[in-house]
């Protein structure tokens, strides 16, 4: 929920669910760019938290630029006044 148009902050809840790990072999390059095989045994889920922020960043700033164009271009007056600045 939030205010756009009133300018009140803009307010998300977002869920990330854990990031599984492949239990299945894999053909992988390593740092040295040669092809090998990874095999994971166990858990070992990547820590999202560190970019869980730009990503919800990025995806808010996304769709409200795809909801200001929608706007715009609902009518050619629209259209043109938004060029015309």
């Amino acid at each position: 929920y939030g205010g756009i148009s009133d300018g009140d902050q803009v307010v998300l809840t977002a869920y990330f669910k854990p990031t599984p790990s492949i239990a299945q072999p894999q053909m992988a390059r390593n740092n040295r760019g040669e092809v090998e095989e990874v095999i994971i045994t166990g858990r070992h889920d990547p820590l999202i938290v560190p970019r869980a922020v730009v990503v919800v960043e990025s995806m808010t700033a996304i769709t409200i630029l795809d909801a200001m164009m929608k706007n715009m271009s609902a009518t050619l007056e629209g259209m043109q006044k938004f060029y015309q600045k």
